[in-house]
């Protein structure tokens, strides 16, 4: 994220310099990535396992050219390695032509860390080498999306949620794992819950609708309590 500082004076101003802070601060938030993307201040992708979830965090990632990326092992043991038929279980090239393809090798040790910088534009699929198939996967743009990866599906799903579009990576900067799409009712966890209790109603008023016409209810009905 960029780091800036404000300066702010003394005395009767206070009120402006709360507006000035709140102003920074609102300036500051609208960039989620972590780091400045230069080689002292990278850009940072986390790489961890959480119980049987193994991720890159953010998992869509936004830079130009020039720019830094610094992949830290948070936890477990990964790798990240670029879709390139030179590295290892990698059969297709999902980064743009000219580019340099890069692997990191696994990771054992919490805080390891590896940089790469981002010097051809384009779409950059990547991988974790011993967790490729269970869905640990991420994404990068560099400057605008472009190449094979915009061409072909990437050939291993994201473990939880699916991978960013390039689009919404370059507007949004920076994208959470997990990524769930949203949709003009909202993300899809959300629909699907909405869903879900739409058809819980249903079929409550289903069963109260046959339990009434059933002749449950009738005023016709012998009261098997009356006594003659």
């Amino acid at each position: 994220m960029k780091r800036r500082q404000f300066i702010t004076k003394a005395g009767g101003a206070s009120l402006a310099a709360t507006g000035v802070v709140g102003s920074a601060a609102a300036q500051e938030s609208s960039d989620p990535r972590q780091g400045s993307g230069t080689k002292d201040d990278p850009y940072i992708v986390e790489m961890r396992t959480e119980g049987s979830e193994f991720l890159f965090d953010p998992v869509g990632l936004y830079v130009e050219k020039g720019d830094w990326v610094r992949w830290v092992n948070v936890s477990g043991s990964h790798s990240t390695t670029a879709y390139d038929p030179s590295n290892p279980n990698a059969e297709v090239r999902l980064i743009p032509e000219g580019a340099k393809a890069w692997d990191s090798g696994t990771y054992q040790e919490q805080g390891a860390t590896f940089d790469y910088q981002f010097q051809v534009e384009g779409t950059y699929d990547y991988y974790c080498i011993p967790h490729k198939t269970l869905g640990m996967v991420g994404r990068v743009v560099c400057g605008s999306p472009g190449g094979p990866a915009e061409n072909q599906e990437i050939p291993d799903d994201v473990g939880s949620g699916v991978m960013p579009d390039s689009e919404t990576i370059v507007e949004e900067k920076a994208l959470a794992y997990p990524y769930f799409p949203e949709t003009s009712g909202g993300p899809l966890p959300n629909l699907a819950l909405g869903a879900a209790a739409l058809f819980g109603i249903g079929n409550v008023y289903l069963l109260s609708q046959t339990d009434r016409f059933s002749g449950r209810y009738s005023q016709d009905t012998t009261d098997d309590t009356e006594i003659e």
